[in-house]
């Protein structure tokens, strides 16, 4: 048995990885999120301890389970460009020092932590593909605010890489490729920019509005669906024989490389294959706006990300499965017919 301490467990890969945990293992986890709306379903499990509260207020309750559990995951972040641009100060402040302070924490009571870095760390590093400890890391000029992002959580990657060396911290780096799937963000928000790429596009789409390609849809990401990225992490934090320990993962899927172009046109026509979706799809509108229209002067995209996941085979003995069609239709059914979600089957079928 294990105590697992989640702080931002309402979150996308928190309230998947809380589901996993309950379903697959006899651990205990220890919850902390503003919200509770994903976890409603979990919170009478008896394994279950939830608090609803803010990492940068509940300093007390943060750190006594910290110093009482196995292992922390700090999941608390803000991962939307818009942000970057509009509210630097506010990213780091969060990204970086509330977080520092709790692997600071984890340091002091010798608790273990598996951090949640991010593919932008790679930034626009030129490699075919992103390796974890040889790749160089490329932030563009300080007067582009959208590297805030970057930035921050490079700089902590280092400080908990300084602190396993100097400080015996136990941990393990994870970096996710483009997770997508249920409950990825509010389809509701309409504000442009308000969430991640996949939940913006069906958001516009379902309210019958124009998706919007900034730079034409160019720019290539490695869509990876949640389960996969749940399958890593669940070894991930088992670390059979200590094989994780000091280790940095890549998490995502090399063969989903697509343009952001791709998405949105995949987007149209799988949501058509919906009963009552066909008429909407039809009617949908992609138009295209430059990135300093869309997000301002301070902007900056990355062109490709693309992992190598040789490590996470190797040692975790882990591979994606699931397909970018695939992944696509199960992150768009979860918002417009829940029930067919698991009628999609494992995806066995669609090995990449």
């Amino acid at each position: 048995m294990m105590d697992v301490l989640i702080l931002g467990a309402n979150g996308f890969i928190g309230s998947h990885l809380t589901e996993r945990i309950l379903a697959d293992t006899d651990w205990n986890v220890f919850a902390l999120d503003l919200g509770s709306d994903h976890l409603e379903r979990f919170l009478d499990n008896r394994r279950v301890r939830f608090l609803e509260g803010d990492i940068a207020i509940n300093h007390e309750w943060i750190e006594y389970h910290i110093r009482r559990a196995d292992v922390c995951l700090p999941l608390v972040a803000i991962a939307t460009p818009a942000t970057y641009v509009r509210d630097p100060l506010r990213v780091f402040r969060l990204d970086f020092e509330e977080n520092l302070r709790i692997v600071r924490q984890c340091a002091k009571y010798r608790t273990r932590v598996v951090f949640p870095s991010t593919s932008e760390v790679y930034g626009m590093c030129e490699d075919a593909e992103f390796d974890e400890r040889t790749s160089p890391l490329v932030c563009g000029p300080v007067t582009k605010t959208r590297w805030i992002y970057s930035c921050a959580k490079q700089l902590l990657d280092r400080v908990i890489i300084a602190m396993g060396r100097d400080e015996d911290l136990s941990y393990t780096l994870f970096r996710p490729f483009n997770w997508i799937g249920p409950g990825l963000d509010s389809i509701h928000a309409a504000k442009q920019g308000s969430s991640r790429v996949v939940t913006q596009f069906l958001g516009h789409l379902l309210r019958k509005e124009p998706i919007t390609l900034v730079d034409g849809g160019a720019q290539r990401r490695c869509f990876t669906y949640v389960d996969d990225g749940i399958d890593a992490l669940m070894r991930i934090l088992r670390n059979e024989n200590g094989c994780c320990e000091k280790e940095i993962f890549n998490i995502g899927n090399p063969g989903n490389d697509h343009s952001i172009r791709d998405l949105a046109e995949a987007m149209v026509r799988v949501l058509g294959e919906f009963p009552g979706y066909g008429e909407t799809a039809a009617k949908a509108r992609i138009e295209e706006a430059s990135a300093e229209e869309y997000y301002g002067k301070e902007y900056q995209d990355i062109v490709h990300r693309v992992p190598s996941i040789r490590r996470a085979g190797e040692v975790l003995g882990w591979a994606p499965r699931i397909g970018f069609e695939d992944a696509v239709r199960r992150t768009i059914a979860a918002y417009v017919a829940p029930g067919a979600v698991d009628a999609l089957g494992s995806g066995d079928d669609d090995v990449c």
